[in-house]
């Protein structure tokens, strides 16, 4: 009788406990909440710079405001949602979800920057192969040195400024290629006619976009730190790092973005080239032949 009263009211001291973890977990989450809800107040006083932005651009009758109200909304959504996931991701101990993480980003840019060259064949399928080429390959490197930790809260955000570098010097590249090679189509082909490869044929035009795609990005790097401080060690700073802390990771972030961006954008020279030219080394008419 004894074993058995002691044996239930173990079980229901258990039973106690367990409910009061819950009740302070449950607690703490809703403090948490309490605590998110306060920090958004700020932020949300920020909006009095767009209003003034808005009514210029009401009398100014630019037609913009809705879309800017709607970018704006667009924009605050998407980062609080992306912030609860970092949220969750950071307490997690597995890698596929932060590998998961970055395909995704990697497959959205690959989407966003094929539509800006809409016209190169199977352009969403080539931006997305040439930016997880430049981004992948910089991420191993750099994990394999050690100088990045193989965590989510390393991986994951340097993963999103290369891949939204990337996105953009891509789209670039591959626009400016195919508007380039359709420009100086009749250079191109008597190039080819008179017995030059694809790759001769095109190899200025290459270089050119090329250039272009990556002229913003090296002039950037030239006035770090004289025009304007990057967002990666502004918010670093503002986080209470020291200057010198956040010196050293923005080095990185930048050696990061132009390594990635590079490879990138070369790769998806080589990928959008061999649709542009038949296997009988002529132009493909269905490609420069639509009018932008």
């Amino acid at each position: 009788m004894i074993i058995k009263f002691h044996s239930s009211f173990s079980t229901y001291l258990s039973f106690f406990q367990n409910l009061i973890i819950r009740v302070g977990l449950a607690a703490m989450e809703w403090e948490w909440l309490k605590e998110f809800g306060k920090s958004m107040i700020k932020p949300l006083l920020g909006l009095s710079v767009l209003a003034i932005g808005l009514v210029m651009s009401y009398f100014q009758k630019l037609g913009l405001v809705r879309e800017t109200a709607c970018s704006i909304l667009r924009a605050s959504v998407q980062l609080l949602l992306i912030g609860f996931v970092l949220h969750y991701l950071f307490n997690l101990h597995t890698k596929v979800w932060m590998l998961g993480v970055y395909l995704f980003m990697t497959c959205v840019a690959g989407y966003t920057a094929g539509q800006r060259a809409e016209h190169v064949p199977r352009g969403k399928y080539v931006a997305g192969i040439s930016i997880f080429a430049g981004t992948s390959v910089t991420l191993f490197v750099l994990i394999m040195l050690r100088t990045i930790p193989f965590t989510a809260r390393y991986v994951i955000p340097i993963a999103g400024l290369m891949v939204g570098n990337t996105m953009r010097v891509t789209g670039i590249t591959m626009k400016r290629l195919r508007d380039d090679i359709r420009m100086q189509k009749a250079l191109v082909e008597t190039a080819l006619a008179l017995g030059a490869t694809p790759r001769e044929a095109t190899l200025q035009l290459v270089k050119r976009s090329l250039i272009i795609a990556l002229c913003p990005t090296l002039d950037n790097a030239k006035t770090i730190g004289l025009v304007s401080l990057p967002g990666a060690m502004s918010g670093l700073i503002l986080g209470g790092a020291s200057p010198l802390e956040a010196i050293r990771i923005q080095l990185v972030i930048m050696n990061m973005v132009i390594g990635s961006g590079t490879v990138s954008s070369i790769v998806s020279t080589h990928l959008s080239r061999s649709s542009f030219f038949t296997e009988a080394y002529q132009l493909q008419t269905t490609v420069f032949n639509v009018s932008d």
